[in-house]
């Protein structure tokens, strides 16, 4: 079949009419799969919650994106204006202060994440989401500061906390401040607790460093979508530093949820359905 049929056929199954003869074909409309290397139609992957049809492998996802799946409707976005700042004059081949600048054109965010307030399933929930586009989704001193700033707020109003993590760690252009943002992330979390609040934390592709060693495993209830890699150091660096082969899917959610570290991998089509079940089960 040739291309020109294809996009006739799909055209009439969405309901369309014929495409013209001649057809200039922009350059996004084909995705290929990074794990099957399936060439697949960017709409049906979109229509698929990026998820390929074939191998089940689940595409990065915006904060955008993730918020539109997730959220009920209207999202109360909360600290958007926060923004990095090159505070240890850090400069490599590029300064910090491009970098920050260049993240946010890329991804239109301040910072490595999207906070604030929304209803899951109708349940109020104060929300988190990672956007692994900002600098590989690494936290720094903002990353650490809007967490905290929503967990307190959490518990000011006494709602439940979700947050979606995908990052890379702690990010090295802040040192040493931004791993002060572990301990501040996990005493916030702990006055959560203290309070009787829940907290879910859904891990996604890649979860990784610093993020994994605070806030994304201390969740009353861990989740992770399939195939995830999550760990602290990554699976390279720990064979070289034992000198032993790893076993196969090591770091990956079923591998952690076979070894007691995940209590549900879920796929994204069932995940909004499993976190309102959750949020519920904690409400009663």
């Amino acid at each position: 079949m040739t291309i020109q049929n294809w996009f006739s056929r799909k055209q009439r199954e969405r309901g369309g009419q014929h495409l013209p003869e001649k057809l200039d074909i922009p350059g996004n409309l084909w995705v290929k799969c990074f794990n099957c290397k399936h060439t697949i139609y960017s709409q049906d992957l979109e229509d698929n919650l990026k998820v390929c049809p074939r191998c089940n492998y689940h595409f990065k996802l915006t904060a955008a994106e993730r918020l539109k799946q997730i959220v009920d409707d209207k999202f109360q976005e909360i600290d958007n204006n926060i923004k990095s700042r090159n505070f240890l004059n850090f400069s490599d081949s590029k300064s910090y202060t491009d970098r920050i600048e260049d993240a946010t054109k890329k991804s239109n965010l301040n910072d490595a994440i999207l906070t604030g307030m929304g209803k899951i399933g109708l349940i109020e929930t104060a929300v988190g989401i990672m956007d692994f586009s900002f600098m590989g989704g690494s936290m720094g001193s903002v990353v650490g500061e809007k967490v905290t700033r929503l967990i307190e707020l959490a518990v000011e109003r006494k709602l439940p906390v979700i947050i979606f993590s995908s990052s890379g760690g702690a990010r090295m252009q802040e040192g040493i401040m931004s791993l002060m943002q572990m301990a501040k992330t996990s005493a916030a979390l702990g006055r959560l607790r203290e309070n009787g609040l829940p907290y879910l934390s859904v891990m996604t592709d890649p979860t990784t460093g610093g993020t994994t060693a605070s806030f994304a495993m201390l969740g009353d209830i861990n989740l992770a979508e399939p195939g995830a890699l999550i760990g602290f150091a990554g699976p390279r660096v720990i064979e070289q530093t034992i000198r032993q082969k790893l076993p196969a899917g090591f770091q990956r959610s079923e591998y952690l949820l076979e070894h007691g570290m995940l209590d549900i991998v879920c796929e994204r089509k069932k995940l909004k359905e499993t976190i309102v079940k959750l949020l519920s089960w904690f409400s009663q």
